[in-house]
């Protein structure tokens, strides 16, 4: 084993704090990154913080990691020293169940999260606000020459998570997509929503982010603090993914679907949403969840943005800089993706 520098929380109610973290050493498949970039996504926050139950600690999180290959086990055929890859919300599963053929890995029963998991050799995973990770070469992605290290960090979350129902629900040219929220989802949401041909409309709290909803390829952008919003848009759009993570009136929202019309939910707000099935069956509409990609969906999305030039939009902060950064996550205080400089850490 050898011990890299990280910032891992000591509990649910400490701040982060600079330590250590031992890193396997290179088993056949496994692969040294040398972590450049790591995104904070909210789910994070959560985790830390124990939002969605108690985890072990400490815990270093950090899921949307940008790094460098610096040395390849004996038996890596995919990867070599120097590739520019990207590890996300996964780092293993049980690779024989039908998920995992499928590449749905995230749907595996044995899935192993990328930080406070238990992974397949009874260790607890540590994330990426790290130096350094080993990973199994089957779990790392290639990013693309095109794409900044940086801006693509957030991709291996923010990205995925957009573009995978993007693509399930047939985004694409004559269909009238609404993201709600613009926040570190819901701007590559509308990037990519945008790439792929739809007619894109942010549905925001409040209008003083619309300026920037329409420089990132929104076509309309409304207010649903305003009442009138809702009967303005009323049987409006095909798809509307909801990416906050805040407690939200889905009858409201799926008023404004049209005939067949699909809602698809990946924030993941800490209370239960209370939906009338009667928004449901007028109009045969869809209420569903999504959940990140497995790894060949990872490895297209990351593909489709570099073609049409997506990235995060990010502000990249040192390590001394996190827990201010927590804080102004959830005083929804950026635009639109912290991203740690991990050369920093340590």
């Amino acid at each position: 084993m050898h011990a890299v520098p990280a910032l891992a929380a000591p509990d649910p109610n400490s701040p982060l704090t600079l330590t250590t973290v031992d890193r396997r050493e290179l088993g056949p498949h496994d692969v040294l990154i040398r972590i450049e970039y790591a995104g904070i996504c909210h789910s994070d926050i959560h985790t830390v913080r124990g939002d969605w139950g108690l985890k072990r600690y400490p815990l270093v999180p950090g899921h949307e990691i940008a790094g460098i290959v610096t040395s390849v086990g004996t038996a890596v055929k995919t990867r070599t020293v120097g590739d520019r890859v990207g590890v996300g919300c996964l780092v293993n599963s049980c690779r024989v169940c039908a998920a995992c053929v499928g590449g749905q890995e995230q749907h595996c029963d044995n899935a192993v999260g990328t930080y406070g998991s238990l992974d397949r050799d009874g260790t607890i995973t540590q994330g990426g606000y790290s130096r350094y990770i080993v990973v199994t070469e089957a779990f790392t992605v290639l990013i693309p020459e095109t794409l900044g290290l940086d801006e693509a960090a957030p991709l291996l979350c923010a990205g995925i998570t957009t573009f995978s129902p993007l693509r399930r629900w047939g985004a694409g040219p004559g269909q009238k997509v609404a993201v709600v929220g613009l926040g570190g989802l819901g701007h590559i949401a509308v990037k990519i929503a945008r790439a792929m041909g739809s007619e894109v409309t942010v549905l925001s709290q409040s209008l003083k982010k619309q300026e920037d909803g329409l420089r990132v390829g929104a076509d309309h952008y409304y207010a649903t603090n305003d009442e009138a919003t809702f009967a303005v848009l009323e049987g409006r759009f095909d798809l509307i993914i909801n990416t906050v993570s805040a407690v939200i009136d889905l009858n409201a929202y799926l008023r404004l679907l049209s005939t067949r019309g699909a809602m698809i939910c990946v924030g993941a707000p800490g209370e239960p949403l209370a939906v009338n099935v009667f928004s449901l069956l007028g109009g045969s509409k869809i209420l569903a969840g999504s959940a990140i990609g497995g790894i060949p969906e990872t490895q297209e999305m990351l593909d489709f943005c570099a073609q049409h030039n997506i990235g995060a939009e990010v502000e990249v902060i040192s390590a001394d800089k996190v827990n201010e950064a927590y804080e102004r996550v959830l005083a929804s205080d950026v635009r639109y993706r912290f991203v740690i400089d991990a050369a920093t850490i340590g």
